[in-house]
């Protein structure tokens, strides 16, 4: 067997250079064919390019102009993704209150967890570890439900959802406010669900400040 090995390895050897040769033959003929490049330059200057780009600049100007639609079109369209941002406000909204459910439940396991073993170790000694994890974890939740408030965001995402769905139903069905012309219509649609969306917008911010800022800004 050991004289075997010379010859495998020459004919490995043999193997590895063929395939060497066959990629570099390979990547010379890519490097140097000018029919695989498709994309070369085709000896443009600079300041022809650049004329180039001022030009197509000049025809995409008046191309968007006219193409740019009406004001009650814009506000057809608006009000046709309207449907899309309630449903946005209110998987957020789940989401939340979701978050909130879940941080009540493991707080009163955790309370109730450290009540249960307080009265069953006595002295606690065994079960000092357990206690400790579950005042860590009921302080943590606490100061987590009380910086993130799941709950107030919950409420106002869903408050907001409804309120914008109340606009959409009342425009579909021509109610007030919504009794004038289609026009007049879109326009006083898109003010309400827009001034609705900057309230939510500053609800969500007072929530991100700190109490005291809460304060100085009421």
């Amino acid at each position: 067997m050991g004289q075997n090995m010379p010859g495998s390895a020459h004919g490995a050897f043999l193997a590895v250079s063929l395939i060497l040769v066959a990629a570099t033959c390979i990547q010379f003929t890519v490097e140097f064919s000018r029919e695989l490049w498709d994309w070369e330059d085709k000896g443009k200057s600079v300041s022809q390019l650049q004329l180039d780009l001022e030009l197509a600049e000049e025809r995409r100007i008046p191309e968007a102009r006219r193409l740019t639609p009406s004001a009650v079109e814009r506000q057809a369209s608006y009000k046709e993704r309207t449907p899309a941002e309630v449903e946005r406000l209110r998987r957020e909204s789940r989401h939340y209150r979701r978050v909130h459910l879940w941080m009540q439940w493991l707080l009163f396991f955790s309370s109730a967890g450290v009540t249960a073993i307080t009265a069953w170790y006595d002295p606690p000694q065994p079960g000092k570890g357990v206690l400790i994890a579950l005042g860590f974890t009921i302080t943590v939740i606490t100061a987590a439900t009380g910086y993130f408030k799941p709950r107030e965001r919950a409420f106002n995402l869903q408050q907001t959802a409804d309120s914008i769905e109340e606009h959409v139903t009342a425009l579909d069905l021509g109610i007030a406010p919504y009794v004038q012309a289609e026009d007049v219509n879109l326009e006083l649609f898109a003010t309400n669900v827009e001034n609705m969306r900057v309230e939510q917008r500053k609800r969500e911010q007072q929530l991100d400040q700190p109490h005291q800022g809460q304060q100085e800004v009421i």
